[in-house]
């Protein structure tokens, strides 16, 4: 019998997703569902299919309740904290993600591209000059940028985004200074150091870590207390390692102190009410993007495509 398979994810776009997913089961795709009508659709179906990115449903105790057939719970991302792991645990679900499968998604490189492109474009001012132009206006004075071959980059945790992140800002002439309790930084252009030094020494401090309980509002008060006054913090890992009233209350404080992040934090079930997004429509401090890290033609054609055949992998084997 074959699995039936809820998407509750855009991925028809995606070049051989959809062909993957239908060789596996029968699909049904929910493009951008509400949890309302994803609780309604969910009951008689094995299997479902999304991603954190665009999706809106947090698989928590209303959707996976009315899941009463469900098995397997397969996302397309590395993240998984826009599931109730427990939950899924306790009710005994599969949960298929891409968090361990190195040999493809060392392939993607494309949320350390928008880390360095959300720096870039924070150090240059370009979003603001644009809306400048946009105004009529043609005057520099207002947004003359810092240049990336003098700055200190403090990059935290080492893993594969960051690492990449690293050798982007090195090649471009950046010292770069590194902080991970469980990495050994061997690349001698990278200096491993400890959080004490990087964080008062760097111009520009990026994230690179999961969302866990024990990385849950890492980035707080105590760590802005030691950053420079004109500090440019960049986050396209997870919006739940930073405590964002912490870093409001910063950057209000430190008029020339910057953020730019891909995401915020309780993303999937709240970023309307977000006090960053909130924050960034009336000051020129905040750059923000909508968590599109890893959406690009090839990522998601690497991303997808992956995690669409372990899942079709999973069911064929069972």
């Amino acid at each position: 019998m074959r699995a039936k398979i809820l998407v509750i994810t855009p991925v028809r776009h995606i070049k051989g997703v959809p062909e993957i997913l239908e060789e596996a089961g029968d699909v049904t795709y929910l493009d951008h569902p509400t949890v309302a009508e994803v609780v309604a659709a969910i009951p008689g179906y094995q299997v479902v299919f999304t991603n954190p990115n665009k999706s809106n449903v947090f698989l928590g105790e209303e959707v996976l309740g009315a899941g009463v057939d469900l098995k397997v719970i397969c996302t397309a991302s590395t993240g998984t904290n826009h599931i109730d792991k427990p939950l899924a645990k306790k009710l005994g679900l599969k949960i298929i993600s891409l968090t361990e499968e190195r040999s493809f998604i060392n392939k993607i490189s494309s949320t350390a591209e928008l880390a360095f492109a959300l720096m870039m474009a924070s150090l240059r001012h370009v979003p603001s000059s644009f809306d400048s132009v946009k105004q009529d206006e043609w005057d520099y004075t207002k947004f003359i940028g810092r240049q990336i071959d003098h700055l200190t980059i403090g990059v935290i945790g080492y893993g594969r985004l960051g690492g990449m992140f690293s050798r982007y800002c090195h090649a471009f002439g950046a010292k770069v200074l590194v902080y991970d309790p469980f990495k050994t930084v061997d690349n001698p252009d990278h200096v491993q150091t400890t959080l004490e030094e990087l964080l008062p020494a760097s111009d520009v401090i990026a994230i690179h870590v999961h969302a866990t309980d024990q990385t849950r509002d890492m980035v707080n008060s105590q760590w802005f207390a030691q950053m420079k006054k004109e500090v440019l913090l960049v986050n396209t890992a997870r919006g739940d390692v930073i405590d964002e009233e912490a870093m409001l209350s910063f950057l209000q404080a430190n008029p020339d102190a910057r953020a730019a992040v891909d995401v915020v934090a309780d993303e999937v079930r709240n970023k309307s009410n977000s006090p960053l997004i909130a924050y960034a429509k009336t000051s020129k401090q905040v750059i923000i993007t909508p968590h599109i890290g890893g959406m690009t033609v090839e990522g998601q054609q690497i991303a997808y495509g992956h995690a669409a055949d372990l899942l079709r992998r999973f069911l064929l084997q069972a």
